[in-house]
């Protein structure tokens, strides 16, 4: 693994998070990971982009080394991204986020100095009782067994991934609790329609690539796509990826990479 070094990064409110880089030089990708995942999501990004880019990712809280921070309010997770951007004090070519963190990189995105915004799958309206109904079912049963089982049953799950991507999963699910999971759906109202953010896309105001898997798979709508489609602006594109899953960066990594290089390299 290419992994570089670690640093601390203390928050306006005095919280703190631990940031990762993969790669030793190149301009600047900050990525921000999704529910249930933690920084080290981005290292296989970070290994296939060392020596042209460097990345960086950090916990978001209740999540990896950051799993006993609290307040999860949209408004504060996007404050962590712009602030984790701005304490390396240097230009950064990118904002990366998946579901979640792309719904957080699409907000980031329009205070932070960064140059563009890359997103996968990003979760930017939540409807009506679907953490109550959904999500919380699924994690309640991911979490429900043993750490041991839970790591088995990870690998078994995952044995057509590179190790990497396995390691990453391993990581994230050591430290999620069901207490953070809750926590991000209460802090957000998002049971009683308080996430909805695609407003966010409005005349975007620099470039932003939107990759998404099929409608069947995907978190972002067929309303997210039209609304993108027709208030997003010039700098919106909005890339399909048909048999992707909503991890697409992940096991469409090969198709999903050279759109994403050649939208960095503008």
């Amino acid at each position: 693994m290419n992994r570089t070094r670690e640093r601390v990064v203390r928050l306006s409110d005095g919280a703190e998070t631990l940031v990762e880089q993969w790669g030793e030089r190149g301009p600047l990708l900050v990525g921000v990971h999704g529910l249930g995942a933690s920084r080290r999501g981005w290292a296989r990004i970070g290994e296939h982009f060392a020596g042209r880019y460097r990345v960086v990712a950090y916990d978001q809280r209740g999540h990896g080394d950051s799993a006993h921070v609290r307040d999860l309010r949209f408004a504060r997770t996007v404050r962590d991204a712009v602030e984790v951007a701005a304490a390396f004090g240097e230009p950064v070519r990118a904002l990366l986020g998946h579901s979640w963190g792309g719904a957080i990189a699409v907000g980031a995105g329009r205070e932070a100095p960064v140059e563009r915004v890359a997103v996968f799958d990003p979760m930017l309206f939540g409807a009506e009782n679907v953490w109550r109904d959904s999500v919380m079912v699924q994690y309640r049963n991911l979490l429900a067994p043993p750490a041991e089982e839970r790591e088995r049953a990870i690998r078994a799950e995952n044995a057509a991934l590179p190790e990497v991507e396995i390691e990453a999963k391993l990581h994230a699910g050591r430290r999620i609790t069901l207490e953070a999971i809750a926590a991000l759906g209460e802090d957000n109202a998002i049971d009683a329609g308080g996430w909805n953010f695609r407003h966010l896309l409005r005349d975007y105001p620099k470039p932003l690539l939107i990759a998404v898997a099929g409608l069947k798979r995907s978190v972002f709508l067929a309303e997210d796509r039209a609304y993108a489609a027709e208030a997003g602006g010039p700098n919106v594109c909005v890339e399909v990826f048909e048999g992707a899953s909503h991890s697409l960066q992940r096991d469409a990594f090969e198709r999903v990479m050279p759109v994403v290089e050649a939208f960095l390299e503008g």
